[in-house]
């Protein structure tokens, strides 16, 4: 991506420093399957979450010398050199497009909202909250920035971090991944869904069960490569191409029945994925599934619009409008808190994407 590439600055920064909130996110049509340099096998539509989120302050203090890439990362207060080879395989990737990199040591700071490695999409979170810190650094450089652009191209930087990052710069609903249904949308980096959506869907609720807090069995990136041998890989790249096309028409004219069906369809087949790869692994619990029922039959009983879906691990985020709140509360309290880890829960909803900090 040509247009990507940094010209030159325009301007001597010596010190600065930048902090950013960016959030996780949550797919309704899946991404499960890539290309190198970490481009999606089908495109991807989420909710863009508001409290589940990073905070990262990075500062910049420019070197004597720039032969190198030079970084600390502190997370939650302690240094965790064990994140290092993640993020360095980060601005290995970002250096042709940020080559003002080198110029800087750079001490990164980040704190999450939320349990890391619970399921939650902390890697889509964290490598957007960079990725706003990269470019503020560059619109220092270079004043004249769009913010547009600036956008647009945290986006594409993030997605060399982690896919789903793409998806969280923006909000409340982000397309990820060329679709011929979707104006502008791009392998590249991530788009706010172009059309205006069903008021329905305005601050629809997602309300995560942490079945699991511990780290995932398996790593998404290993999850992906499992696709490439895959005897029903290009199948599920065409169903959820078709799902996208779909949700599209379903986010417009705010049909909640088939909503519920697509979302729910989305969430089971990529966990079918996970069983039928090889090796085929299981990263749902036996409370997960026990969630499931329950919001089946809650759903059945009350002709309630609650629906269910899952990232990859074992956690469910429920889904349901705003007007179902105060039911669906209850029905949480009393029904599923149980099956939840030391019964914690995060009530989250839609959300606008990352915002500066300025403190």
């Amino acid at each position: 991506m040509l247009e990507f590439i940094f010209q030159g600055p325009y301007n001597d920064i010596k010190k600065t420093s930048h902090k950013w909130q960016s959030p996780s996110n949550i797919a309704l049509v899946k991404y499960w399957g890539k290309t190198h340099p970490q481009l999606p096998k089908n495109a991807s539509i989420s909710f863009t979450l508001n409290n589940c989120n990073t905070r990262t302050r990075i500062d910049f203090n420019k070197k004597q010398n720039n032969n190198s890439i030079e970084f600390e990362i502190f997370f939650e207060r302690k240094i965790k050199e064990e994140f290092k080879p993640k993020i360095a395989d980060f601005f290995d990737r970002i250096k042709k497009y940020c080559p003002y990199i080198y110029d800087y040591q750079m001490v990164i700071y980040s704190e999450n909202s939320f349990p890391h490695s619970s399921g939650i999409a902390s890697s889509a979170s964290g490598m957007s909250a960079i990725a706003m810190c990269i470019m503020n650094l560059e619109k220092d450089l270079n004043p004249n920035m769009k913010e547009s652009y600036l956008k647009q191209k945290a986006s594409f930087l993030a997605r060399l971090g982690s896919g789903s990052a793409s998806r969280s710069i923006e909000g409340p609903l982000v397309v990820w991944g060329k679709h011929p249904d979707i104006a502008g949308s791009s392998d590249n980096y991530a788009i706010k869904f172009p059309y205006k959506t069903h008021p329905i869907f305005d601050n629809y609720q997602d309300c995560i069960l942490i079945v699991d807090k511990g780290k995932k069995e398996v790593s998404s990136t290993l999850g992906h490569n499992l696709m490439h041998d895959h005897p029903f890989a290009e199948q599920r790249f065409k169903q959820a191409n078709n799902n996208l096309g779909r949700m599209s028409d379903i986010l417009q004219n705010g049909n909640l029945k088939e909503f519920i069906k697509l979302v729910e369809s989305e969430a089971l087949s990529l966990h079918a994925m996970m069983l039928t790869s090889n090796p085929y692994f299981i990263l749902m619990k036996p409370k997960t599934l026990e969630i499931i029922n329950k919001i089946w039959n809650y759903r059945l009983e009350n002709d309630s619009n609650i629906c269910f879906t899952l990232d990859a691990g074992a956690n469910v985020h429920l889904l349901y409008p705003l007007s179902e709140k105060k039911e669906v509360d209850f029905f949480i309290e009393s029904e599923l808190l149980k099956f939840c880890q030391k019964n914690h829960y995060i009530c989250d909803n839609t959300g606008s994407g990352s915002k500066k900090i300025n403190s």
